[in-house]
């Protein structure tokens, strides 16, 4: 015999899941410091002023 199941409870915690999920994408995202966030922005700076350095003029 199968399980009762409450599909309020379960919808509840299908959304809970869902939330878990994006609150974590977001962390990932969003959650730098702002050295961090100083310190790529730096290495972006470095790699496109070393790449035009590199460039030969015809």
């Amino acid at each position: 015999m199968a399980d009762i199941v409450n599909l309020n409870q379960a919808r509840k915690a299908k959304t809970k899941a869902e939330d878990k999920a994006r609150a974590a994408e977001n962390r990932a995202r969003f959650g730098r410091t702002k050295a961090e966030k100083t310190l790529d922005a730096a290495r972006a700076d470095k790699l496109r002023r070393d790449l035009d350095g590199a460039k030969r003029e015809e």
